[in-house]
């Protein structure tokens, strides 16, 4: 997996390519410190695929958003990740678009 971080203003951007999954799920919890972080977007537009272990930091980082009054946005999700996001009902928890 890539991640390509970019902050600007308070505004987090991770854009995730390849696999998010047990082997690379640590990966993306390092690079992710939310410190000073108003707005969160992770660009799925090159993730093939989510593991219950991707999810896992998606809540970890939902959850530190909605304690600071913050915001998470999963965009551009693929056909294969938005259907995990339908099976499990995280579209219901994640402002998908």
């Amino acid at each position: 997996m890539n991640i390509d971080k970019k902050l600007e203003d308070g505004k987090l951007t991770l854009a995730l390519s390849g696999r998010l999954d047990t082997n690379t799920a640590p990966e993306l919890e390092s690079a992710l410190n939310l410190d000073g972080v108003t707005e969160v977007t992770f660009d799925f537009t090159e993730l093939e695929y989510i593991s219950s272990a991707g999810l896992r930091i998606l809540m970890m980082a939902q959850k530190s958003m909605m304690a600071c009054g913050g915001t998470m946005t999963v965009a551009n999700p693929n056909k294969t990740v938005k259907d995990v996001f339908d099976i499990t009902g995280m579209s219901s928890v994640f402002t998908v678009r």
